[in-house]
């Protein structure tokens, strides 16, 4: 019976010490509505590091259920990017568009990159980055729409309310790119 115990202590104190505190989060993470929003010391360079990260449900022309989706604003590499990510294919860059809408705003289709999983959207291209933070600050609900050749109709919403404080957070070290004058535009 000791043995088993030493063996059932020894093999805990192990996980505890192979577990890093930079992969698990958890304990600095606060919140903004229902977003998620985590800050905390790159191990390496000790530059602070933040995202946010928010839940949402997605339905997918071969799926018969809803499942989840998330969103997450970070910085990766000094740029800001925005994130969309599912538990299933959602298309692939040469094939595949996003489109998105704010509430009752009107939609729009946007270049996005599809990552190699062909599960993960991003947003990166600094206009269409600028213009959909902008219209995501004041925004209470996030509907996108993915059309693609190889994987089908995607929907997901995102209830985004607390958004500006997330922005703010997950882009304090990586400013937004500024948004384009407009050309012909009179004071």
């Amino acid at each position: 019976m000791r043995a088993c115990v030493a063996v059932i202590s020894g093999l805990l104190l192990c996980a505890c010490a192979v577990r890093d505190s930079f992969v698990d989060a958890g304990a600095r993470v606060v919140t903004a509505g229902t977003w998620q929003i985590e800050r905390q010391p790159d191990p390496i360079t000790r530059a602070p590091l933040s995202s946010a990260l928010l839940k949402g449900t997605s339905s997918h022309s071969n799926e018969l259920f809803p499942l989840p989706a998330a969103l997450q604003l970070s910085c990766f590499k000094d740029r800001p990017i925005v994130a969309f990510e599912f538990s299933f294919k959602v298309g692939t860059t040469p094939n595949s568009f996003l489109g998105y809408r704010f509430d009752e705003r009107p939609g729009r289709d946007i270049n996005a990159r599809f990552l190699h999983t062909a599960q993960r959207v991003v947003i990166e291209d600094p206009a269409e980055l600028a213009q959909f933070v902008r219209e995501l600050a004041s925004a209470s609900v996030l509907y996108i729409r993915i059309r693609s050749l190889n994987a089908g109709r995607t929907t997901a919403e995102f209830r985004v309310a607390g958004a500006a404080e997330a922005i703010r957070a997950a882009f304090a070290d990586c400013p937004l790119p500024p948004e384009p004058s407009r050309r012909g535009k009179t004071s």
